[in-house]
């Protein structure tokens, strides 16, 4: 069914940017609720490096018409590099005091967000490209659907298998950092940056180590986001987002790998699920307005 394809999907970009998150937090001890924030730069980045520099209709919103797996790259990068000029801050900040200075890049984010209407289309957001690789579109094509084993493969079957492979590439990324060098580097961060300092850590250089990776994964998330979405506005990657990635890897687990799957499978997925089964579920409002 379309319904479960979809939730699917969504679940998948949750779990590749979740995986960022609890790097942040569960491997090196660094609070951060902006990651809404960069999951943002991911989708509109994407949308903006491989939308058609002169769209149709005379819109004036703006692009670099770039191929998609290139728009993917730069946005992932573009992401990264806003959690590298971060990382001064959050060298210097930890904690409940880190969490606070970090939220106030959703704010500045919604404020560009919704202002900066050439590159993000304003308060009613861009339509996002179709991901197509060597002239293979995931994308519904009118008069061309893929049959394989006799199933019909629309947009939403093969955004499912994209997500499925970047869900497998960032938990083998995330498994193999955890148990490197760097990744034991980043747990004397969290258990002493005094005693990790002693011992020859560079605290400052795994403090903003960690916030770049993390952050790519957001963007990456974001990527997968826009595509499931195929329309973006500013509101989606608000606050609310924000505590909802935190609730993900609190619910699985802070620093578990299988724990970030089932806490972001389990977030994403069952507000939707509840609100599709209201009628037939005993105690559970037919609508959200109904109390």
């Amino acid at each position: 069914d379309v319904f479960w394809l979809q939730v699917g999907v969504f679940a998948f970009a949750a779990m590749v940017a979740a995986f960022g998150l609890n790097l942040l937090v569960g491997e090196a001890g660094q609070l951060s609720l902006a990651h809404s924030f960069f999951i943002a730069i991911g989708a509109y980045g994407y949308t903006f490096f491989a939308s058609p520099s002169q769209p149709a209709g005379g819109s004036d919103q703006i692009g670099w018409d770039l191929p998609p797996p290139l728009a993917v790259v730069l946005a992932v990068a573009t992401a990264g590099l806003a959690g590298v000029l971060f990382s001064p801050i959050a060298a210097r900040l930890r904690g409940i005091y880190l969490g606070v200075a970090s939220l106030g890049l959703v704010f500045l984010g919604q404020h560009v967000l919704v202002n900066a209407e050439p590159v993000t289309g304003g308060f009613n957001g861009r339509d996002v490209p179709p991901f197509t690789v060597a002239g293979f579109s995931f994308d519904d094509v009118q008069g061309e659907t893929l049959h394989v084993l006799g199933v019909p493969f629309t947009r939403m079957e093969k955004l499912w298998y994209v997500g499925l492979c970047a869900v497998a590439l960032s938990w083998l990324f995330y498994r193999n950092l955890r148990s490197s060098r760097s990744g034991r580097a980043m747990h004397a961060v969290r258990d002493g940056e005094v005693a990790a300092s002693v011992m020859g850590v560079r605290v400052t250089r795994f403090k903003g180590a960690a916030f770049l990776v993390s952050s790519m994964f957001a963007g990456l998330g974001g990527v997968l986001l826009a595509l499931a979405f195929r329309h973006i506005v500013p509101e989606t990657f608000g606050v609310l987002l924000a505590i909802e990635y935190l609730a993900m890897v609190v619910i699985g687990g802070v620093g578990s790998p299988g724990g970030t799957l089932a806490g972001a499978l389990f977030v994403s997925s069952l507000p939707v699920v509840l609100q599709r089964y209201s009628e037939s579920l005993p105690f559970v409002a037919e609508s959200p307005s109904s109390g």
